[in-house]
């Protein structure tokens, strides 16, 4: 089976597929990001977008919660089961004050039994779907579902487990396994009736002749016989009709003989059903694969897998811009500190003052592409601390908080910078941002409205690593195999000594 974790993250990845079809595609540059960076194929990359999507929208948690409830009800069902079978004992041969007739308690016992499971043996032949408990089960779990999200799970996984075969052995799977459940506890029960109560058995008819019952004993005991279990004579089968009085052999070899049809064509059918269903269940699921022209996945090939990428700029364009990101961000970072703009206006100077020695300057971000461009280099390079710089005045947006979550993965440690707090005179903007970094995760030490303090904290990381260098005598590593190379893998001119410019862009919108 390809793909990361087996069923549950094609499960995760039909779910996120229904809600994205229900309610519209979710935000995903930076999972999309990650993906291509991960995966190999197309399939994969699916899955590990749908992996990191799950995790950020809780659906993990919301597909675990369901998992566990299906478990419950389950259980409750087996329980149930077993009820049932033991009721059915009791009840076919009742308290021993009258006698049992046979062919009665043999059809109480497996009447319902026979039926489904010829039902489910002819849905072989007619292409349909038939496993009652198992879509009782189902159902069940359907209707314990309390939320719109939480009834996505049951259907992503009817969904996959349908479009691989996989369905009709699972559902299978449990309804066997619960008639199995109910049958063990009937024989049980049935053995232990027996052995403590005294039972007459007979049979009785007013239309039928006793020869008769002669065939259907001999029919019906052939099976147990050759399982090793006695059956009653041709001359005890006419003599056990009601009139006559028989020893206590008889009834202990009619007990047998009803034992042993109760195992042989209740226990063990369904047992060895189970088998079968678990057996092509595992085989069906082992060969599961991901369907990419289904719409939902049919979309993402251009985004997970682009038919062309950009590789580089031959040669500067004479009107470019400036980069994206300062040239030689990478090799100054090697794991130190680092400060960065997040969307600061033009009347906000960047940075505000000289960043200490040994903290690097990540620039102001205002272009989408300038985002992705650092979240690249940080993923090569992640510093130790980051500073995130965003302005007071403005009302904090999904669009940067979810920035500064890709920044805190990122990087050791984050904290952000509120530039021109002390200007905001009422303070609800700071109130505003104090909530909802609250919100997102961030505790109130991870927030500085002075900037001395927040230039302070990188100082006393940049001072913390040189010293620790120092103290050890360690000079730079060199680039070698499984160390990032120092700087951008970004083409040069000989003539210019910097990364070269690269096309300007539009300023897009804030997310």
């Amino acid at each position: 089976m390809s793909g990361p974790d087996g069923l549950p993250a094609y499960w995760m990845a039909e779910t996120v597929r229904l809600r994205e079809a229900h309610w519209g595609p979710l935000e995903d540059a930076s999972e999309s990001r990650q993906a291509r960076a991960q995966g190999r194929e197309l399939p994969d990359k699916i899955l590990l977008r749908a992996r990191y999507l799950g995790r950020r929208e809780k659906l993990d948690e919301l597909l675990a919660h369901w998992t566990r409830g299906a478990r419950l009800t389950l259980l409750a069902l087996a329980i149930a089961g077993l009820f049932a079978g033991a009721g059915a004992a009791l009840g076919a041969l009742g308290d021993g004050s009258r006698p049992v007739n046979l062919l009665l308690a043999l059809f109480a016992m497996l009447g319902l039994h026979t039926l489904t499971f010829l039902a489910w043996l002819l849905s072989f032949g007619l292409h349909a779907r038939v496993a009652g408990l198992g879509r009782l089960w189902l159902w069940l779990t359907r209707k314990l579902a309390r939320s719109p999200d939480a009834a996505l799970a049951p259907r992503a996984l009817v969904e996959v487990l349908a479009r691989n075969g996989a369905l009709r052995w699972v559902l299978g799977g449990v309804s066997h396994g619960l008639w199995t459940c109910a049958f063990a506890s009937l024989m049980v029960v049935l053995v232990a009736v027996l052995s403590t109560r005294r039972y007459t058995f007979d049979w009785e008819t007013t239309l039928l002749s006793p020869d008769t019952f002669v065939h259907v004993t001999a029919i019906l005991g052939w099976l147990p016989g050759w399982l090793g279990f006695s059956m009653p004579a041709t001359d005890m089968v006419r003599a056990s009709d009601g009139l006559q009085v028989l020893p206590a052999s008889v009834q202990m070899l009619w007990s047998s003989w009803l034992i042993g049809c109760v195992l042989a064509y209740g226990l063990l059918p369904r047992l060895l059903a189970l088998l079968l269903c678990l057996y092509m269940g595992r085989k069906r699921l082992a060969c599961t694969a991901l369907d990419t022209s289904l719409p939902g996945y049919a979309e993402l090939r251009e985004r997970l897998q682009p038919s062309s990428e950009q590789t580089g700029i031959d040669a500067p364009d004479a009107g470019a811009s400036a980069p994206q990101i300062p040239p030689g961000l990478a090799a100054a970072l090697r794991g130190g500190p680092l400060a960065v703009g997040i969307e600061l206006p033009d009347d906000e100077p960047w940075p505000a003052q000289a960043l200490p020695e040994g903290v690097a300057d990540g620039g102001n971000l205002d272009t989408r592409a300038q985002r992705n461009a650092l979240l690249e280099t940080l993923r090569a390079h992640p510093p130790s601390r980051l500073l995130a710089v965003c302005d007071a005045r403005q009302t904090p947006d999904r669009g940067v908080l979810a920035l500064l979550a890709e920044l805190a993965a990122a990087a050791g440690e984050l904290r952000v910078l509120l530039q021109g707090a002390a200007r905001n005179e009422d303070g609800s903007r700071v109130a505003a941002w104090r909530e909802r970094l609250a919100a997102a995760g961030r505790s109130a030490d991870d927030l500085y409205e002075d900037q001395a303090a927040a230039l302070a904290w990188l100082r006393d990381g940049a001072q913390g690593r040189t010293g620790g260098s120092a103290a050890q005598g360690l000079e730079p590593e060199a680039p070698g195999p499984g160390r990032p190379a120092p700087a951008l893998a970004e083409r040069t001119n000989p003539e210019h000594t910097g990364p070269q410019a690269r096309p300007p862009e539009d300023r897009d919108g804030r997310d």
